[in-house]
């Protein structure tokens, strides 16, 4: 019998994108700390592609204790730019704060997947895309705030390329999905390969 699937996170797109794929899944947010563990990593020194693997693997690991016969699929993704990693914007003056730092630069999105199976992590893969952000103006920044906050709160860098997030870059290197918040191809092979899904 095929084991269910779960994804540990409260993401929508990353639901929708699942669905849209045709994968069945079941969404049940891990409830964790990511403030503080994130916090505690940087403190360690911890790089940008060692936080989000930890927290996606945190995140599985919270729902496979409950759910110990699921397929759990743990996700996290973080900014990182200028030597920080960067979260979800607090409110809509961080976020402001925020893409006036990246303006005009380039910043990288990492996006780590972690897949528990009996309630031990069986897989993991980490998806890196970099995004060089046109040099906007205050003043469109503020309208583009004003039409988007608190939309785009839940996104890490403060914008949705699915909409008019898109319109803040000039070059974008690497794969859609990742900057999405879900290495969408490699899991579907994963899940592929060992029967979870039908290919």
């Amino acid at each position: 019998m095929t084991p269910s699937l779960v994804l540990a996170s409260a993401s929508p797109i990353r639901s929708l994108l699942l669905a849209r794929a045709g994968v069945a899944v079941q969404a049940l947010p891990a409830r964790i700390d990511e403030g503080s563990i994130r916090a505690a990593l940087e403190e360690e020194a911890a790089s940008p592609r060692d936080i989000a693997d930890t927290l996606a693997e945190l995140k599985a690991r919270k729902i496979a204790e409950r759910h110990p016969d699921a397929v759990v699929i743990g996700c996290d993704q973080v900014l990182a730019f200028a030597g920080r990693v960067w979260g979800k914007p607090a409110d809509v003056d961080a976020a402001r704060a925020q893409l006036q730092m990246l303006r005009g630069q380039t910043h990288q999105l990492l996006s780590a997947v972690v897949i528990y199976e009996g309630a031990k992590p069986v897989w993991r893969h980490m998806g890196e895309v970099r995004l060089t952000m046109r040099d906007i103006s205050d003043g469109w920044l503020d309208s583009y705030l004003a039409r988007n906050w608190p939309d785009v709160a839940d996104s890490v860098g403060a914008y949705k390329l699915e909409e008019e997030g898109v319109r803040l870059f000039t070059a974008i290197e690497g794969d859609y999905f990742t900057v999405l918040g879900l290495p969408l191809l490699p899991l579907l092979g994963y899940l592929g390969l060992r029967g979870f899904i039908t290919t």
